[in-house]
């Protein structure tokens, strides 16, 4: 359940083995890969999520300071300068004549990143400008990483959905206890990083392809905090496996790190 493209080999024989001939997880990117969007959720009136964003290679993102964005790591390629991605912020509805485009110029991309199953899934990405809207504070120490929170994408509402969604969607998810997430991905011959990873979910409320790279979120204080990234996952919405966000207070230090080298 890759939420964007990526590439996860999930121990090809033993999912085929317990799912048959269903999908491999989804990820949000590159057209061949798995992909991911909200199952079960709502879609999102104006204003009420500003600082979310729209890559071009299918995944979400955060505006985090003026001109950077935050996405996972399996969304972009590697360290460096990127002109290639497309970045449509300002709008709910990806086709309004209100939105704003604006291109990428750089990336960085977690050091230890080698693909999101493995964790550090987080990179961020320098615009060619800064877009004068709302930024998203990242979740610290203090900020509890159990409970409910929001989630949200332009991804699929459905696995087997033939296309992404127009317009945000988002709904709230509570969190999995570590031990229940990491054996039920076992059995699917995958081992959850745990002190890396948020797992979240329940029935029939899911991230899906297409929503890689968006956050997870919830309010503190009055405001909202991004707690997660979405990162992956197995099908979208299936009893028993849940999605798995990137944990950002694991991460805060070197994605504020990687923000002031690109600001």
């Amino acid at each position: 359940m890759v939420r964007n493209a990526a590439s996860l080999l999930l121990a090809a024989a033993t999912v085929a083995a317990l799912l048959g001939s269903a999908p491999l997880p989804a990820r949000a990117a590159d057209g061949e890969r798995p992909v991911r969007e909200v199952v079960g959720g709502k879609v999102a009136t104006a204003g009420k999520f500003p600082w979310v964003v729209r890559l071009s290679m299918g995944c979400g993102g955060t505006l985090t300071a003026p001109q950077v964005v935050l996405t996972a790591g399996h969304c972009v390629g590697e360290t460096g300068p990127n002109k290639g991605i497309t970045v449509t912020a300002g709008v709910i509805d990806l086709k309004s004549d209100r939105a704003i485009t604006v291109k990428s110029v750089e990336v960085i991309r977690a050091d230890d990143f080698i693909t999101e199953t493995r964790g550090d899934d987080w990179a961020v990405v320098k615009l060619e400008r800064p877009l004068n809207l709302p930024t998203i504070d990242l979740a610290g120490d203090g900020t509890p990483d159990t409970g409910t929170f929001t989630v949200m994408g332009w991804g699929q509402t459905r696995e087997k959905a033939l296309r992404q969604s127009r317009r945000l969607h988002y709904a709230s998810v509570p969190t999995i206890p570590d031990e229940t997430c990491a054996v039920a991905y076992r059995k699917a011959g995958v081992e959850v990083v745990r002190d890396e990873s948020i797992c979240a979910g329940r029935h029939g409320v899911d991230t899906c392809q297409g929503d890689s790279g968006g956050p997870m979120v919830h309010r503190e204080n009055g405001r909202w905090v991004q707690v997660g990234i979405v990162s992956w996952g197995l099908g979208c919405a299936r009893d028993g496996y849940f999605g798995v966000y990137t944990q950002l207070a694991k991460f805060r230090p070197a994605i504020q790190e990687a923000i002031r080298k690109l600001s």
